[in-house]
């Protein structure tokens, strides 16, 4: 026994060793896009994430960073490290996991392993746990800032801690790990909720250990553990804080006590319940009750790491989603209400069933001076009752998505049909299970075609050097051959041969953490990332089978091995090639030494702006890099960036009216009256003929304070809202003021005016468009107004005010003629981009940078530089312009970033400022990829008509560019163009 256990520690440690070197060894330097410069800044200073938060998460790696960053830019890096950390131990738990399973499976009693089982268990445990190390989707979490890392941990930790629980013989040692395990389930609330999906999976441990089963047992021990799932995640996480709010608005505004008096009413009264339930279960000795009870208090303690939020948002932090300072902010907070109403999920309506009536649901309390005050209620949609169904998959109305469109495409729903069930299930299984689910277990153990959105798994044995570019030159597309597929489906087939007990335990496993997590998060038709990273517990279930497949395999060769030891040895040896070639494969993919994208673009956009500016800004991969770079290491704090899809919610008005640090507060006029919320959500657009020549924008603001009759209409349900009575709104200028304040270059002072005009389209407006107009009309140009490339004030028609100053644009009170999309100061732009900028590590072939890299700010930097080169070739100054093009080309080289469609723009001011030799270089690489790609479509009957028409595009650029320039071969490109055209609209 103690040698069995001796030789399973030492080679889980190393297990544990290999994936950590791995992991650690390929960790971004710095902070990664997405939510990861969210975390990493909300880590550091303890701020307010977004919902449902992640306190635990964040209170570990603040110890850790804090203990082992020896400066701010540290922070990020200590941080990814934990990540690595918690991955490796969870490559740990997983390897002892697979060999307590590995000895369901043999029969002999552990003290009587032979060398051979042994060697077995230790090459079974290897090989899954090293699979999963080296597989896609668990590798790309290990090595960045999110809280999947740990979360998964938690995950491993409970399954192992369970097996463990089941071989202990006493009973009071076995309770203390039921203990532990409720315990670690608390804490991970406080991470991510995956650890509560595996509760019906444990509970069948339970039940297997406990009782003589049977399919009526098991299925009953199924119920119970759904129900006590339902009860942590929904009533213990939201509906007890809930009743607490509900009773401190009684004690409060009704029996006049002082607020959180009723709060802690209830906590007294939930602490007392347990104290005698748990007194009465050890005084009368109810075992089972005694264990419930102190479960439930262990989650309870583990969960209470939410406080931590509460603390931290009456300290009014820099960045406080949501602000959940009291208990209604909380519960507003851990609703997630910030993201609108919930997904259907049994019943619910079609997205062809259309809002017929709007009801008033509870109230809304804010807490006042004396007590709670409610301004507004809340709207509850009631939809066609003849449009409802059950198993609501197709339910998203939004066309901005152009969601209603994809169910279509993807069903083949006719417009104006209403879909059937037929038709739920049908996007169910090829959209949901098949795009979603399917297409990322297939990446991770049979291979992947590429890094690209929609990427599909790979399907094809193509030698690599007969693949197209689009897959070739992708460091992504990675091959395994199935060998980790086929590997698992023989440990799967295997383990229901042996043990029905440990195949019904892993496939609920496998199940709850994937295909249950489909059908709970139902995802519309397309998502805004790939979302691979969620379903790593399933991968993980699997992995166990892969290792148990090896154990299957040296069972099989029996009859042709008969050298006991010899058996695991020869198969365990083979099948460790699998993770070899994994690693080979993925390494180059997953690496991310080198890489400083993310921060280097959020510095560019904030060393652009002047100073104490505001930038406007939307999307994740604009602001958590911005959010990291000003809170964690102090990036030019002076300039105040605004969220712009946060400005509809009345908790980041409050807090874009507080001043923070060297930033001063918003000029926003609004009260806290004119936004609460579900007040001016939406404003109605009636035109008023009595103001068709427009209307003062400081005056209309001031009506909208006011909340003055002469904006209200009443709706047919009795409601009075307020309207926008015409869609030209013009604001008065200072001229002489705004000439002295140095803002306008002295170019552009002649265009000024006495007034600056917006004309809206004639369209309802929102609650975001009205703050934005309040800061525009207060701010009187006293501070810089900025908008990054990715947020360009398109829906104000303001772009002709606008000046593009390289990766920024700032927005100026005058319109110069034709510039319809923006003018660019040419002297900025140039000294922003070739002064100020930086772009570390972008032109190093060994750095590698995912499609996010290659995506939005890519696009962005490349086009401004492109505009600045045209704009100094207007103005005649083509030395510079070739400066310009030729360090575009240097720092983002098309042979590392393979944007062909951007790159098809440089090729004519490449000609036109004398680059011959380079626009010749460039355009024979950008025809021959897309020739290649068009063939490769062609071959492969391709449905991608976007990937089509992007290199048709590209061929047409490189066409058009060389006959403007009179180029010799361009007769050679326009008949290649000509040849494609040709093939693809026949």
């Amino acid at each position: 026994m103690y040698s069995f256990r001796k030789v399973n520690n030492l080679t889980g440690w190393v297990v544990f060793a290999i994936a950590a070197v791995t992991y650690v060894r390929t960790v971004e330097p710095t902070v990664s896009f997405w939510d990861c410069g969210e975390f990493i800044a909300a880590a550091h200073k303890l701020l307010i994430g977004h919902p449902p938060g992640a306190p635990f998460f964040l209170l570990v790696a603040h110890l850790f960073t804090d203990a082992l960053a020896s400066d701010s830019s540290q922070v990020a890096y200590w941080m990814n490290v934990l990540s690595a950390l918690s991955s490796a131990f969870t490559i740990l738990f997983l390897f002892w996991t697979i060999t307590l399973l590995g000895r369901k499976l043999i029969t002999t009693p552990v003290t009587n392993y032979t060398t051979g089982q042994t060697i077995g268990l230790m090459m079974a445990g290897m090989v899954g746990s090293l699979v999963y190390t080296f597989s896609d989707s668990f590798w790309f979490s290990a090595v960045e800032s999110e809280v999947y890392a740990l979360s998964s941990l938690f995950t491993a930790f409970v399954v192992w801690a369970m097996l463990k629980w089941e071989l202990i013989d006493d009973s009071a040692a076995a309770n203390r790990w039921l203990l532990l395990i409720a315990y670690v389930i608390g804490l991970s609330i406080g991470t991510h909720l995956l650890n509560l999906v595996t509760l019906p999976a444990l509970a069948l441990i339970f039940y297997f250990r406990k009782f003589t089963p049977t399919w009526k047992g098991g299925i009953l021990t199924l119920i119970i553990s759904g129900i006590a799932l339902l009860f942590v995640m929904n009533v213990m996480r939201t509906e007890l804080p809930g009743i607490a709010g509900k009773m401190d608005i009684f004690f409060v505004n009704t029996l006049g006590l002082p607020f959180n008096s009723g709060a802690i009413v209830f906590t007294i009264l939930c602490v007392s319940a347990l104290v005698y339930g748990i007194w009465y279960s050890v005084r009368k000795q109810k075992v089972v009750l005694n264990t419930v009870l102190l479960g439930f208090t262990f989650i309870l303690i583990g969960y209470s790491s939410y406080v931590m939020l509460v603390v931290r948002a009456n300290f009014n932090p820099t960045f406080n989603l949501n602000n959940p300072k009291d208990l209604s902010g909380f519960m507003y907070y851990m609703n997630m209400e910030q993201y609108g109403a919930a997904r259907p999920l049994l019943y619910g309506p079609n997205f062809t069933a259309g809002v017929v009536e709007i009801e008033k649901g509870s109230p809304i309390y804010i807490k006042g001076e004396h007590k709670y005050e409610s301004y507004s209620q809340r709207l509850v949609p009631k939809y066609d009752p003849r449009k409802m169904t059950l198993f609501p998959r197709l339910y998203s109305d939004d066309e901005s998505r152009r969601h209603p469109q994809l169910y279509r495409n993807i069903t083949g729903l006719r417009e104006g049909e209403n879909p059937t069930l037929a038709h739920q299930f049908s996007y169910f299984f090829k959209q949901q299970i098949g795009y979603f689910y399917v297409r990322y277990f297939l990446w991770n153990f049979v291979g992947r075609d590429s890094d690209e959105v929609g990427a599909g798994w790979h399907t094809t044995f193509h030698a690599k050097d007969t693949l197209p570019p689009v897959l070739s030159e992708n460091k992504a597309h990675n091959r395994f051959y199935g060998l980790p597929l086929f590997l698992g489906l023989i440990g799967l087939f295997f383990v229901i041969q042996r043990n029905r007990q440990v195949g019904a335990f892993t496939g609920l496993l496998f199940f709850m953490t994937g295909i249950a997590l489909i059908i709970y998060l139902n995802p519309p038709p397309v998502e805004p990332r790939e979302r691979d990273y969620i379903y790593v517990g399933s991968f993980y279930a699997f992995a166990i089978w892969i290792g148990l497949g090896v154990m299957a395999l040296s069972e099989w060769i029996k009859s042709i091995v008969k050298q006991e030891v010899l058996r695991p040895v020869l198969i365990g040896s083979l099948c460790l090639a699998v993770p070899v070639l994994m690693v080979k494969e993925n390494w180059d993919d997953h690496d991310r030494t080198g890489r400083y994208m993310a921060l280097d673009s959020a510095k560019n956009m904030l060393e652009s702006c002047a100073p104490n500016a505001i930038l406007f800004t939307t999307g994740d991969n604009d602001t958590y890099p911005l959010l990291y770079a000003q809170e964690v290491e102090g990036i030019r704090p002076d300039v105040r960036v605004v969220i712009s899809q946060f400005m509809g919610t009345d908790w980041y008005i409050d807090y874009l009216k507080q001043s923070l640090g060297r930033t001063p507060a918003m000029p926003i006029s609004l009260e806290k009256k004119n936004y609460v919320s579900y007040v001016n959500n939406q404003i109605l657009f009636y035109e008023n003929p009595t103001v068709k020549d427009g209307i003062n924008l400081k005056e209309y603001i001031r009506l909208i304070r006011e909340d003055n009759p002469a904006l209200k209409v009443t709706l047919d349900s009795g409601e009075t809202i307020n309207t926008l009575p015409t869609p030209k709104l013009y604001l008065p200028l200072d001229k002489e003021a705004i000439a002295k304040s140095g803002q306008i270059p002295t170019a552009l002072t002649s265009l000024l005016s006495d007034q600056m005009l917006i004309e809206l389209p004639k369209k309802h407006i929102f609650k975001d468009d009205l703050v934005f107009l309040d800061i525009l009309a207060q701010n009187d140009w006293k501070r810089p107004v900025y908008f990054t490339t990715t947020q360009l004030p398109n829906q104000y028609n303001l772009m002709k005010h606008t000046q593009l100053e390289g990766v920024v644009c700032r927005l100026l009170p005058v319109e110069v003629p034709q510039a319809e999309d923006g003018f660019m100061n040419s002297e900025i732009a140039y000294n922003n981009l070739m002064n100020k900028s930086q772009w570390r590590g972008q032109n190093d072939p060994n750095v590698y940078h995912d499609e996010t890299c290659r995506g939005e700010r890519l696009v962005a930097s490349r086009l401004a530089f492109l505009t600045l080169a045209q704009q100094l070739m207007a103005e005649n100054q083509p030395k510079k312009a070739r400066e310009v093009l030729m360090r575009s080309l240097g720092i983002m080289p098309n042979e590392i970033f393979h944007d062909d469609q951007i790159c098809s723009l440089y090729v004519a001011p490449l000609l036109q400022v004398g680059e011959k030799q380079k626009a010749e270089q460039l355009a024979k690489r950008l025809t021959h990829n897309a020739e290649q790609n068009l063939a490769y479509y062609w071959e492969e009957k391709s449905k991608d008509q976007q990937a089509i028409r992007t290199n048709l595009y590209v061929l047409n650029q490189v066409a058009a560019a060389f006959k403007e320039a009179n180029h010799p071969d361009a007769t050679r490109y326009e008949a290649l163009l000509e040849k494609e055209l040709n093939v693809w609209q026949n």
